[in-house]
């Protein structure tokens, strides 16, 4: 017969075990979450829109940067506005347009963090950027239901402006 010393630490060990269990869980999303943003950065680098496009939700609510070209049409919900207000426009305007992902690290159980460079030539002025830019992604049920975009805005507006 267990003693009430064997119950308490049965008790405790249960417990124990699933709080870890649920750890494991949690560390498992979260490098899902990562890995999902990766795949993400890799479809959109190969032109792969509708690979990119597969990972937002039905409602994603995407943000740029304040003062970035393409917050004009802030916030865009849904893919079908990210596709046509920012996933279009990148080619169209610029060449050799590239995101340098340096770091992709989990916030928590549902966000990413991402930083890196934009690199790329405006093709109506001719001019290159080499930017600093940061994105914060939410994420739900394995899919990308949110975007911040934080970026060097001032060198990205200097290239599109025309004779400086």
């Amino acid at each position: 017969m267990a003693t009430p010393i064997d119950m308490a630490l049965s008790k405790y060990l249960l417990c124990k075990q699933a709080k870890y269990n649920e750890a494991m869980k949690g560390a498992a999303m979260t490098q899902s979450n990562v890995e999902l943003i990766k795949e993400f950065y890799a479809a959109f680098a190969r032109g792969d829109g509708d690979a990119a496009l597969a990972a937002l939700t039905e409602d994603v609510f995407w943000l740029e940067a304040e003062n970035y070209p393409y917050a004009d049409r802030n916030p865009y919900i849904g893919p079908q506005a990210v596709a046509e207000g920012v996933l279009a426009r990148v080619p169209a305007d610029w060449d050799e347009f590239v995101v340098v992902v340096e770091d992709v690290a989990p916030l928590g159980k549902d966000r990413v963090f991402s930083s890196g460079r934009y690199r790329g030539v405006f093709r109506r002025t001719g001019k290159r950027i080499d930017a600093q830019m940061a994105h914060v992604w939410t994420l739900r049920e394995g899919r990308i239901a949110g975007f911040q975009q934080y970026a060097d805005t001032l060198q990205v507006v200097e290239a599109t402006r025309s004779g400086d």
